[in-house]
């Protein structure tokens, strides 16, 4: 895991900020571009405030830290009820600020072939919009559910959101 703070400075011209899996990543744009692949059963989350270019993007894998206390002491990124906090509290170390983030979010399918057993991606997207709802924090957009994995990539020009799967990009936002 890294999760790191950025701005453009610290970025090579043309090139993106790669977020693992259980990691995170904020940054000051423009001309700063985040990027995530893999997101299954995981969730990528991005937010994004125009009035500064501040955006960052976490790449969370399962619900709850209570599952495993030393891990997520070790990778808050590693779970939503860490990783969300964790992630809005960097950005707003950036100078964003809560009102005017747009919020986006993929992943969460079920890719796995368990009989439905642990529902993963259900429980991720169950937990991501309760933890929204209880602070006061809505989705601008989402790609949400289904059984297919995504990439999702964060411009910091504008905040445009795009997720791409199977070939296909679809922009989030903008809409």
């Amino acid at each position: 895991m890294s999760i790191t703070a950025a701005s453009t400075s610290t970025q090579p011209a043309g090139k993106p900020i790669t977020v693992g899996v259980a990691d995170l990543s904020v940054a000051k744009g423009p001309g700063v571009n985040i990027v995530t692949h893999a997101l299954g059963s995981c969730i990528g989350v991005t937010i994004y405030d125009p009035s500064t270019n501040v955006g960052g993007m976490l790449h969370f894998m399962l619900p709850d830290s209570k599952i495993n206390a030393d891990k997520a002491d070790g990778n808050p990124a590693m779970f939503a009820d860490t990783g969300i906090p964790l992630l809005f509290k960097n950005a707003y170390e950036l100078g964003a600020k809560k009102e005017n983030l747009i919020v986006c979010a993929a992943g969460g399918a079920e890719v796995l072939a368990d009989s439905g057993h642990f529902k993963i991606g259900s429980r991720n997207r169950t937990v991501l919009r309760k933890i929204f709802w209880k602070n006061n924090v809505l989705l601008s957009a989402d790609d949400t559910g289904g059984n297919q994995s995504r990439t999702l990539h964060l411009s910091l020009d504008d905040g445009r959101v795009a997720v791409r799967n199977r070939g296909m990009e679809n922009v989030l936002w903008p809409i």
